[in-house]
């Protein structure tokens, strides 16, 4: 069987050969010996995660007591900064357009 690799450096399978492998959407590829070699490989992610839990030996009082530790500090971080109270450049009791101003040309200038 032929295959040819695209532009896009993607290469198609033939069907037969998919159907031999049974259904998978990843294969691990290594370069040996100017060959290349596919491998199907069937991701189970719930599996990997029960395993790395199990290696882990937590019990469920360990997840809880990690949730409320993570609830709680969420809880102590301000959701929102506070707005400044006045403008940039608007001194306390300035109020509207012409605040800032300077009486010649007009332009804005910044009050410290």
């Amino acid at each position: 069987m032929l295959a040819k690799i695209t532009s896009k450096n993607q290469l198609t399978l033939p069907k037969s050969v998919t159907q031999a492998v049974g259904a998978t959407e990843y294969f691990d590829v290594e370069a040996r010996a100017g060959q290349i070699i596919l491998t199907p490989v069937r991701i189970q992610r719930g599996d990997a995660v029960r395993a790395k839990l199990a290696e882990l030996d937590l019990s469920e009082s360990d997840i809880a007591d990690a949730v409320a530790w993570a609830r709680s500090a969420a809880a102590a971080v301000p959701a929102v900064a506070a707005e400044p109270e006045a403008p940039y450049g608007a001194a306390a009791g300035d109020v509207g357009p012409a605040a800032g101003k300077t009486a010649a040309g007009g332009k804005r200038t910044l009050k410290a």
